[in-house]
């Protein structure tokens, strides 16, 4: 009994879930680059591999809402390790189909999907747990810490993913993964997570579980400034959607399936989120209106980022833009993260946090197929030397393989800038911290 009463808590259970977390990162990280490969040398198409994302997304947003409900019934630290002990199964059931050489993508797709749909219990828990394990003022700074772990695996996943496959294949990499979900998984073995004090809110959603469904999607809809932020959110994550399905197989074909060139532009793209996360991190983010993090954080990461990737035609552009387009998320989500921990009290954020996912995420599955379709069917062909949009467009984005993903690219640039401009313009969503009161920190039982 000794033993377990020194458990990390506070700050302390938070750093050591970090660790765990950047080990589990760094693995799903490697898998994932490792399937991209490997899918492409399968098929050879970005649709492909945007069911690949389809299907590892869809089921967060189908069933966040259940998740949600639950993770405020239940103990969080289990539904973490639930969560991560699904994820750890599915990469052993994709190692064992690898070994024996019996894998196929749609073993993959289900995998995926089962996985995802564990994981939707993930986010409201772990977002739940973190706000009864630290300060208010540690908001930001936490978030942003947990940006940094995404970034940092962002970086060393895709380069040691590609210096191993050639030599290791999928199956090697699947099983370092496994190894480092291990790591994570013992981490939250040993952490403190507090229980929390009921608020009115938290009273007031008791009822059946039903009823308790909808109850994140009320709170949000009351709220009419988190309701139109959450809907900013919804648009951009709709074009965001493509970009993700839409780098590698862009990279891939105007390199010739060159692994090393992806790698460097997906370390770089991690790179990105690392120096903004730790900007955000030591700086702590915006101190007043965290908005002006988020709705900036769009028009930058669009200009700059998306616009350039697309236009881009060798190395030093692919770089720049896969930079600028991840340095400028650790603000948007680190900025996102503090203002709904702020704003929720932490015995409904389960319920809240779900319902906020499945609004702003809810256009992304869609966008994911619809990207990889417009690729191949449209926007490609199009942009050969001989197709339709090359005499317009062929000066901008080049011609050829990869010149029609390139010019989509130039489009979600404009569409994201956009949408934090027009987000600004209405003082609904520049005004949500004014409008929208703090919840009272003193309910939270730090114990």
């Amino acid at each position: 009994m000794a033993i377990f009463s020194k458990r990390p808590d506070g700050m302390n259970a938070f750093y050591t879930i970090w660790v765990g977390q950047f080990f589990s990162l760094l693995g799903t990280g490697m898998t994932r680059f490792a399937l991209t490969l490997w899918a492409w040398e399968l098929t050879g198409s970005a649709t492909a591999l945007a069911f690949v994302a389809f299907f590892s997304f869809l089921p967060g947003v189908v069933f966040s809402p259940i998740a949600g409900a639950l993770v405020d019934r239940w103990d969080r630290k289990l539904v973490m390790m639930m969560s991560d002990l699904a994820a750890g199964i599915g990469t052993i059931l994709l190692l064992i189909l690898s070994l024996n050489g019996v894998l196929v993508l749609w073993h993959v797709y289900l995998i995926a999907f089962v996985a995802g749909a564990f994981e939707s219990f993930q986010f409201p828990a772990y977002s739940a747990a973190i706000t009864t394990m630290v300060k208010k003022e540690q908001y930001a700074r936490t978030s942003a810490m947990l940006g940094i772990a995404n970034s940092a695996s962002g970086i060393f996943a895709p380069i040691a993913a590609a210096a191993l496959y050639g030599i290791f294949r999928l199956d090697g990499i699947l099983a370092i993964d496994i190894v480092t979900f291990l790591i994570a998984y013992g981490t939250l073995l040993f952490v403190k997570i507090p229980a929390v004090k009921r608020s009115e809110e938290g009273v007031a959603s008791r009822s059946s579980f039903w009823q308790e469904l909808s109850y994140g999607f009320r709170f949000i809809w009351e709220r009419k400034s988190l309701f139109w932020l959450q809907t900013s959110f919804f648009f951009a994550n709709f074009v965001f959607g493509m970009a993700i399905v839409l780098t590698n197989p862009m990279i891939l074909a105007r390199t010739g399936n060159n692994e090393a060139i992806l790698g460097i532009v997906s370390a770089c793209l991690g790179l990105g989120g690392l120096i903004g996360g730790i900007a955000m991190s030591a700086h702590g983010g915006f101190k007043e209106r965290r908005v002006r993090g988020v709705l900036w954080g769009f028009t930058a990461s669009g200009l700059l980022g998306s616009m350039i990737l697309g236009m881009g035609q060798n190395l030093v552009f692919w770089i720049f833009g896969a930079f600028a387009t991840s340095l400028f998320l650790s603000p948007i989500n680190a900025s996102n993260q503090a203002i709904w921990q702020s704003k929720v009290p932490p015995d409904v954020q389960g319920k809240v946090f779900a319902a906020r996912r499945v609004i702003a995420a809810i256009s992304s599955p869609l966008a994911m197929i619809i990207g990889g379709l417009m690729a191949d069917y449209i926007f490609e062909p199009a942009m050969q030397s001989d197709g339709a949009l090359a005499p317009v467009f062929g000066g901008l984005v080049g011609t050829g393989d990869g010149a029609g993903m390139g010019l989509m690219f130039v489009f979600i640039g404009i569409s994201t800038a956009l949408i934090g401009i027009v987000s600004y313009s209405m003082p609904i969503v520049r005004d949500v911290e004014r409008i929208v009161p703090d919840f009272d920190p003193a309910l939270v039982e730090q114990g």
